[in-house]
C-alpha cells in the first residue's frame, strides 16, 4: 500500500495504516456497519499502541458498538489480548489487568481500556473517575459516535446540541437535544490532573496515531477521545465518514488538542475554516434546522459553539485560552 494514503498527504507522515506489515489488532471478519468511524478509530489507535510497545498491549473493552460488532461468541476478530468488561467497568477492569500485571513485574506490559460515548460519559463516568483519581496506569481510549448507535440511536451525554436521536425527536416546540446539556468530559478529565488527555480524529490518522503512541508509554492515567462519525445514526451515505469527520475540525465544532498535567500544550489550528452549516446539513440528524428558505436562526446556537471552540484553543492561531 503507498505511503500517500489517505490522511497523509497533507502532514507527510507515513502512518501505520499505510504498511503492508501493520499489525491488524482488529481483524477482517466484524460485523461493523459500511463507513463505520468506530472500527476505523479502533483499528489504527490499537495498531499504533501495538507498533509503540512491540505488541505488549492487553485492552479491556465496555459493552457497546465495537464489542457488539467485533466479538459475538464463539468468533472474535481481535489479534491481541482482549477482554470484555461490562458496559459500565471497563475502566475498574483495565484497573485490575494492571495491578494484576504490576505483581508479577510485567511492567512492559501496558493496558488499554475502551468504550463508546455511552459507557464513557454516562453508564461508567464513575468507574472512569476512579481510575483517573487513584491515577491508574491505564490508557482509556472513547470512541465518540454521539448517541446510542447499537440499541437504536438513543441520546447520550455526548449528543451534540439540537441533534435528532430517538429520544430528542423534534417537533413544533422542540428543535432537538436541549443545548445546555450533555458533558465535556476532556475537561473532566483535565480537572483529574491526570498525566495526559488529547482528542483526535479518525480524519486525522497520523495525529490519532501519534497520540496513542505517546500516551501508550506514559505512567499513570491518559485519556484520549476520538470521534468517529456513523452514517447509521447521524443520517449520511457510507462513503462521507472521512468527509464529515473532517468538516466536524474544520468548522470548530470538534477542536484537537492535548493537555499534560490540566494544562493545554497544544492545539491544531484549522487550514481552512468553513461555516458548521457544511457540516450539518450533511446529516438527516440534523435536517429540522434547514427549511426550503436555508438554515434556521437557531444553527447560529451551534455556530457560537464552534466559534468559543476557536478561540478557547486557539484554534486560528491565536492564544489558547483556559
Amino acid at each position: 500500500m503507498s505511503s500517500a494514503t489517505l490522511g497523509n498527504k497533507s502532514t507527510g507522515k507515513a502512518t501505520v495504516q499505510s504498511d503492508h506489515n501493520r499489525p491488524n489488532t482488529l481483524t477482517s471478519g466484524h460485523r461493523a456497519c459500511q463507513g463505520c468511524g468506530e472500527a476505523l478509530g479502533a483499528r489504527c489507535a490499537v495498531d499504533a499502541a501495538y507498533r509503540a510497545t512491540n505488541g505488549k498491549i492487553m485492552v479491556v473493552n465496555a459493552t457497546g458498538c465495537l464489542e457488539v460488532f467485533s466479538c459475538a461468541f464463539p468468533e472474535n476478530s481481535w489479534g491481541i489480548p482482549w477482554l470484555h468488561s461490562l458496559f459500565g467497568n471497563a475502566p475498574a477492569v483495565a484497573t485490575g489487568v494492571a495491578a494484576a500485571l504490576h505483581r508479577q513485574n510485567r511492567e512492559d506490559i501496558r493496558v488499554i481500556a475502551q468504550g463508546g460515548d455511552g459507557s464513557t460519559f454516562d453508564i461508567g463516568m464513575g468507574c472512569l473517575s476512579g481510575m483517573f483519581e487513584r491515577n491508574d496506569d491505564v490508557l482509556y481510549i472513547c470512541y465518540d459516535n454521539q448517541a446510542y448507535m447499537n440499541t437504536g440511536v438513543q441520546r447520550s451525554g455526548a449528543t451534540p446540541p439540537l441533534a435528532r436521536t430517538a429520544t430528542t425527536l423534534p417537533h413544533r416546540s422542540y428543535l432537538g437535544n436541549d443545548p445546555q446539556t450533555g458533558k465535556d468530559i476532556p475537561k473532566i478529565a483535565m480537572a483529574h490532573g491526570i498525566p495526559y488527555v488529547a482528542t483526535a480524529s479518525i480524519a486525522n490518522i497520523p495525529d490519532l496515531e501519534e497520540k496513542v503512541s505517546k500516551a501508550i508509554n506514559i505512567r499513570g492515567s491518559k485519556y484520549l477521545h476520538v470521534h468517529v462519525p456513523c452514517p447509521l445514526g447521524w443520517g449520511y451515505p457510507t462513503s462521507d465518514t472521512i468527509k464529515v469527520a473532517r468538516l466536524a475540525i474544520q468548522c470548530g465544532l470538534f477542536p484537537l488538542f492535548e493537555a499534560e498535567n490540566a494544562k493545554i500544550v497544544s492545539s491544531t489550528i484549522i487550514d481552512n475554516l468553513v461555516p458548521v452549516q457544511d457540516y450539518l446539513i450533511l446529516q438527516k440528524r440534523f435536517a429540522h434546522l434547514f427549511g426550503k428558505n436555508g438554515p434556521s436562526e437557531t444553527v447560529e446556537v451551534i455556530q457560537s459553539i464552534a466559534n468559543a471552540n476557536i478561540e478557547k484553543y486557539g484554534l486560528n492561531g491565536g492564544i489558547i485560552n483556559e
